[in-house]
């Protein structure tokens, strides 16, 4: 997939926001921690996953064009459920706190 597609997606499946029905927990039952995992088996990092943080949101060091190369559309309707959002404004991932 590629970037435009990622986005696209991001925007298609907005309304699996934060439905946990839509998560297949395999290795944890917290949403959070499920996402952040997802996000490092899908695109490893060396560095703090949490990049920055304003008011009650906080941005993920994911590149977006790694992650489109790699990610299906089920793990992104299962990254929306988690509660991770596409933040158009930094061209990043978001969460709320």
């Amino acid at each position: 997939m590629n970037l435009d597609t990622l986005v696209e997606l991001f925007k298609t499946h907005n309304d699996k926001f934060l439905e946990k029905d839509a998560i297949n927990f395999t290795i944890t039952k917290r949403p959070d921690l499920h996402a952040f995992l997802l996000l490092d088996k899908l695109v490893p990092g060396k560095s703090d996953l949490i990049s920055a943080s304003e008011h009650d949101i906080f941005y993920l060091d994911v590149s977006l064009e790694e992650l489109a190369e790699v990610i299906t559309e089920d793990q992104i309707i299962e990254l929306i459920a988690c509660g991770v959002m596409l933040d158009s404004e930094y061209d990043c991932l978001s969460m709320f706190s």
